[in-house]
């Protein structure tokens, strides 16, 4: 059982910057994969970015590449996800997850989610 708690989340105006973290706990963060995923009123739950369990590979969506980073801290157990540039079009509350399996890009292949920290960005 792996428990993830995002924080990190609130009110930006557009083109400014916020950096979400996601605590996890247990003791084997540092061999699963992680990502994260947005989900905007009315919408579906999107992907936005995952790493690997080394944080050697990295993926995008491609609406937040070039304006989003994401990193891990194995040391203490932490993802994050730097958020640079927003825009109106990311508000939305934003989900960690680890990796199960399978696509980094389909929410199907990650087992444990966080509750959320919301993200809302004025025009």
């Amino acid at each position: 059982q792996v428990q993830l708690v995002e924080s990190g989340g609130g009110l930006m105006q557009a083109g400014g910057s916020l950096r979400l973290s996601c605590a996890a706990s247990g003791r084997t963060f540092s061999s699963y994969a992680m990502g994260w995923f947005r989900q905007a009123p009315g919408k579906d739950r999107e992907f936005v970015a995952a790493i690997s369990a080394s944080g050697g590979s990295i993926y995008y969506a491609d609406s937040v590449k070039g304006r989003f980073t994401i990193s891990r801290d194995n040391a203490k157990n932490t993802v994050y996800l730097q958020m640079n540039s927003l825009k109106p079009e990311d508000t939305a509350v934003y989900y960690c997850a680890v990796r199960s399996g399978g696509s980094y890009y389909s929410e199907m292949g990650y087992n444990y989610w966080g509750q959320g920290t919301q993200v809302t960005v004025s025009s």
